[in-house]
């Protein structure tokens, strides 16, 4: 299986971050994950077709706004706290209060 691309701490880009959550869809997504340390997609309660979640997905994990690791056939999510403050100071803090 091959490995899925995360960007670090570096690579962070805030205009990619921005524009990450600019969908009403990646919003709530990060809002539900914001409730939670780790989940599974399945988890994050958006009703949609899969294939539009994993898209949603995708783009936030390249932003590098999320975590995705992968165990078995299981993909658990998680939102990279530590990194993106790291990066952009109390960015995600208002982010999360302001959803």
């Amino acid at each position: 299986m091959r490995e899925l691309f995360h960007p670090n701490v570096e690579q962070l880009n805030l205009s990619s971050i921005l524009n990450a959550l600019g969908d009403p869809i990646r919003l709530q997504i990060i809002k539900n994950l914001s409730l939670q340390r780790e989940t599974t997609c399945s988890c994050c309660n958006i009703d949609l077709p899969k294939s539009a979640l994993s898209h949603h997905f995708k783009v936030l994990r390249e932003s590098g706004l999320i975590h995705v690791r992968i165990e078995g056939k299981q993909r658990f999510l998680s939102i990279r706290y530590e990194e993106l403050e790291k990066r952009f100071p109390g960015l995600m803090n208002s982010v999360i209060k302001n959803i």
